[in-house]
C-alpha cells in the first residue's frame, strides 16, 4: 500500500499539517516516536499571527480563547522591554496563553474527529528516495516495517531524524551562555504586589513586572504568578561559573541563581499544585535555520527546519504557519490540480520568515545579555522605543503580521494576511474567520457583482467558494483568499479586474476545469 503522506512526529506541527492535509481531502498517516502524548512542560501559550489562523480554523475557541475576533495583546515583552502595545491605534500582537500539551491534546482531537491516522510507539529510522515516492523504514511495536508514500514530510523537531537522512543541513549559532533555570515554586510570604501589579522582593529595589522579563545588570528574572498554590519563576546569567550538567537542577541552585541576579533571597518551596512541575536548567542556546525545506519528495517543517531561542515564544506561531502553508499546497500537489511550482513556493515563503525569527531571536539574546556595553545598548534602544512607529514595527515583527509574500497584484492587501471582516451573507451575520472554516480558497464579493466574479471563477468551483458579501467597511471590492489565510488578489471598491483575478486563480490554483477527487 503506498499512502499519501507520511508525517514523522505528532506534536503541534505535525497534527497541524496532518488536519490541513485532511481538510483537502488527503488522508495523512502519522508517525510517533513516544508511545503516549508527553506531559513535559514546554511552550506557555500561543503568540502572534498564527491565533488568527487557529481562528480561521475554529480552534482559538476550543483553545481557551473567547468566541469572536481575538482581542490584542495589551502587553508583550522584547529583548527584556516592556512592549505598552496599549499606546497603538492599531495593535496586531495577539496572545493565547494556553501550555503546549493543552494544544496537541485539541489538535490530536481535531485529527481524529477528520480521520487521521496517528500511530504512536513507531520511530522513522531509514528512507530512500525515487522519482514516484518514498519507501520507509519504520520501527514499532511489533518491530520494523517498510512504509510507501508518496511524500514524507519531517515535523520531528530540533534533532530530527528525517532531516539528517535526507542530507538537509543545520546551520547556525551555538552559544554556551546563557544558563536558563526555571521551576513552577511557592514564594515566600514577604514577597509583595506593589499599587501598580509589580512584585516586590525583599532586599531588592527593582520592582518586577509579573509575565515578563526583567534584565538586571547580573541577568534575567522573570516571575508568574500561576494562582495561589503556584508561581513561575526563571533566571538567565552569561558568562558564570561552569555548570555540571550531570547534576539535575535544584530549588537551592534557582535560589543562588535568584539571587545573583536581583539581590534578593528567596526561600523557595515546591510548589502545591498537581502538575506537571518545571524544574530544569538549560545550558546555552541554539540558532539554526534548514538549508532547505525540501528535498524532492522530503519536506521540513516547524523545528526540523528551525531552532531558535523561546524568548518572545515565536516558535509555535513560525512553526503553525509553515504548516497551514505546506498543508493545501501538497494537497493541491497529490489531488492533480497543483500548477508548476507550486510546492515549490513553500521554501520561497517560508524560508525568508525563519531567517527572520533567527535574526531576531539573536538580537533579542543580545539585549539581554550582561555588561557595560548592553546596558548601553538598552539605554538607546529604549528611546527609540519611546517612538509609536518603532513600537509598532517591534509590534508586527513579532506578531509575524509584517510578512507580506510576494504578488503581482498591486493592492495593499495582496500577499498580506487577511482582515478579519465583519460579513452579511445569504446565510445572516457572519466573520470572514468563520467562512473561512473549510479551508478552501474563497472568493469573496463585497461590491455586490452578482453573477459576474461566478462565472470567472466557474472552471475552479472544484476547489475555489465564491462568497457574496456585505461588509460596513469593505477595504477592497473583492479578495481570493487562500485557504493558509493570504490574500492572493484583491481589487478595490468598484474597481473591475477581471484578468488579475484570472490570473491569480491560474497562479495560485491551477489550470480551470474538474480535477480527480
Amino acid at each position: 500500500m503506498t499512502h499519501d503522506v507520511l508525517i514523522a512526529g505528532a506534536g503541534p506541527n505535525g497534527l497541524m499539517l496532518a488536519c490541513e492535509l485532511a481538510l483537502a481531502g488527503v488522508r495523512p498517516v502519522v508517525l510517533e516516536r513516544l508511545s503516549a502524548p508527553s506531559l513535559e512542560p514546554k511552550a506557555n501559550g500561543l503568540v502572534g499571527q498564527v491565533i488568527r489562523l487557529l481562528d480561521h480554523r475554529g480552534l482559538y475557541e476550543r483553545l481557551g480563547g473567547g468566541p469572536g475576533t481575538p482581542r490584542p495583546a495589551p502587553a508583550f515583552v522584547f529583548g527584556a522591554f516592556p512592549l505598552d502595545l496599549h499606546r497603538l491605534d492599531a495593535n496586531p500582537l495577539h496572545t493565547l496563553p494556553v501550555p503546549q500539551h493543552r494544544i496537541e491534546e485539541v489538535l490530536g482531537a481535531w485529527a481524529r474527529e477528520l480521520g487521521v491516522t496517528v500511530r504512536r510507539g513507531c520511530e522513522v529510522r531509514a528512507f530512500t528516495q525515487d522519482d514516484d515516492g518514498v519507501t520507509v523504514d519504520v520501527h514499532g511495536p511489533d518491530g520494523t516495517e517498510r512504509l510507501r508514500a508518496r511524500y514524507l514530510v519531517g515535523a520531528d523537531g530540533g534533532r530530527s531524524t528525517v532531516r539528517k537522512l535526507a542530507g538537509i543541513g543545520f546551520p547556525g549559532v551555538t552559544s554556551p551562555d546563557p544558563v536558563s533555570r526555571v521551576a513552577h515554586v511557592l514564594l515566600p510570604d514577604d514577597v509583595r504586589a506593589n499599587a501598580a501589579g509589580e512584585l516586590v522582593l525583599p532586599g531588592c529595589p527593582t520592582p518586577f513586572r509579573p509575565f515578563t522579563h526583567t534584565r538586571t545588570e547580573h541577568g534575567v528574572f522573570v516571575v508568574a504568578p500561576l494562582g495561589p498554590d503556584a508561581t513561575l519563576v526563571a533566571t538567565m546569567e552569561w558568562g558564570g561559573e561552569p555548570v555540571d550538567e550531570s547534576e539535575p537542577a535544584t530549588l537551592d541552585e534557582l535560589r543562588a541563581s535568584i539571587r545573583r541576579v536581583t539581590g534578593a533571597d528567596l526561600a523557595l518551596a515546591p510548589a502545591r499544585t498537581p502538575g506537571p512541575h518545571i524544574l530544569r536548567r538549560q545550558c546555552g542556546h541554539n540558532t539554526r535555520l534548514a538549508e532547505r525545506y525540501r528535498q524532492d519528495r522530503v519536506l521540513l517543517v516547524g523545528d526540523a527546519a528551525h531552532v531558535h531561542a523561546a524568548t518572545g515564544g515565536p516558535g509555535l506561531n513560525l512553526g503553525l504557519q509553515d504548516a497551514a502553508n505546506l498543508g493545501w499546497k501538497l494537497a493541491a500537489e497529490l489531488r492533480g490540480w497543483a500548477p508548476p511550482g507550486l510546492l515549490d513556493s513553500y521554501q520561497r515563503e517560508r524560508h525568508p520568515i525563519g531567517r527572520r525569527v533567527f535574526m531576531h531571536s539573536q538580537a533579542q539574546m543580545a539585549l539581554m545579555s550582561s555588561g557595560p556595553a548592553v546596558t548601553a545598548l538598552r539605554a538607546l534602544f529604549g528611546e527609540l522605543l519611546s517612538h509609536e512607529d518603532n513600537l509598532a514595527r517591534i509590534a508586527a515583527l513579532m506578531a509575524g503580521s509584517d510578512i507580506r509574500y510576494d504578488s503581482d497584484c498591486p493592492h495593499p492587501l495582496a500577499g498580506r494576511f487577511v482582515p478579519d471582516l465583519p460579513l452579511v451573507t445569504a446565510a445572516g451575520p457572519t466573520r470572514l474567520a468563520e467562512a473561512a472554516r473549510s479551508a478552501r480558497p474563497l472568493v469573496l464579493d463585497l461590491d455586490g457583482r452578482g453573477t459576474e466574479l461566478t462565472d470567472l471563477a466557474a472552471g475552479w468551483k472544484d476547489r475555489v467558494d465564491v462568497v457574496p458579501a456585505s461588509c460596513p467597511e469593505p477595504p477592497a471590492g473583492a479578495l481570493l483568499v487562500r485557504p493558509d489565510g493570504y490574500v492572493a488578489w484583491a481589487a478595490g471598491p468598484g474597481e473591475a479586474d477581471p484578468d488579475g483575478l484570472t490570473r491569480a486563480l491560474r497562479t495560485w490554483f491551477g489550470e480551470p476545469g474538474t480535477v480527480r477527487a
